[in-house]
C-alpha cells in the first residue's frame, strides 16, 4: 500500500498494490492491519456505492455533522472521477482550502477524507461508480452541503460553467461564508 500525504493534513491518497495477469488484476483495497501499521486506525461501519450515468455529474460538497460525523475512504469502481476534500474545521490553518485527486478504475487510487472536511466529486466518464467506506452510519438530521462552485473555495472542477449535472440539494446548498461549520480544529500533538 502506497500512502501519500496531501497539502491538507490528514487527507491521504492510498494506492493499493495490484497483482495482474492476462485475466485482469487482484487488489486488497482495504486492510485494517496494513493501515494500522501506518498509523491509520478507523472503524468503518458502512459501505456506500453510487452510480452516475453522465460525465459531468457533480455530487457535493457534502458533510455529516457531529455526533454522526464521518471519515470516508473513497475509490472508483468503474469509470473516472475527480474527488475533492475541503477543510471546514473552524480555526484550522487550512480552513476553506481544497485538494482534488483523479480516481479511476484504472489507477486504483483512493482518497481518505477525515471528519471535518467537505467531500464532493465530478464524474469524468459515463456510468462512473464510486465506492466509499464511512466511519458512522448515515444520519439525515446531520446531513449538510456547501455549494460546489463557491468562488471563495475556487475548485476547478474541469467542467464548463452551467454544465454540471446537480441534485436539487446541491443546487440549493449555501456558500461557505453563509455556513456555520459544526467542526472545530484541534491541533495534533
Amino acid at each position: 500500500m502506497q500512502i501519500e500525504e496531501t497539502a491538507l493534513p490528514g487527507v491521504l491518497i492510498l494506492t493499493p498494490a495490484r497483482f495482474g495477469d492476462h485475466r485482469g488484476f487482484f487488489s486488497e483495497s482495504w486492510n485494517r492491519r496494513t493501515l494500522a501499521e501506518h498509523g491509520i486506525e478507523l472503524d468503518f461501519v458502512q459501505d456506500n456505492h453510487s452510480l452516475s450515468r453522465q460525465a459531468g455529474t457533480v455530487r457535493g460538497l457534502h458533510f455529516q455533522a457531529p455526533p454522526h460525523a464521518q471519515a470516508k475512504l473513497v475509490r472508483c469502481g468503474r469509470g473516472a472521477l475527480f474527488d475533492v476534500a475541503v477543510d471546514i474545521r473552524r480555526g484550522s490553518p487550512t480552513y476553506g482550502q481544497w485538494i482534488g485527486v483523479e480516481l479511476s478504475a484504472e489507477n486504483g487510487r483512493q482518497l481518505l477524507i477525515p471528519e471535518g472536511f467537505l467531500h464532493g466529486f465530478v464524474t469524468r466518464a459515463p456510468d462512473t461508480e464510486i465506492l466509499y467506506k464511512c466511519t458512522d452510519y448515515y444520519a439525515p438530521e446531520c446531513d449538510g452541503a456547501v455549494r460546489f462552485d463557491d468562488p471563495e473555495i475556487g475548485i476547478d472542477w474541469g467542467i464548463a460553467p452551467g454544465k454540471a449535472i446537480l441534485s436539487q440539494k446541491d443546487t440549493a446548498a449555501p456558500l461557505l461564508r453563509d455556513f456555520e461549520s459544526p467542526f472545530i480544529y484541534e491541533e495534533q500533538a
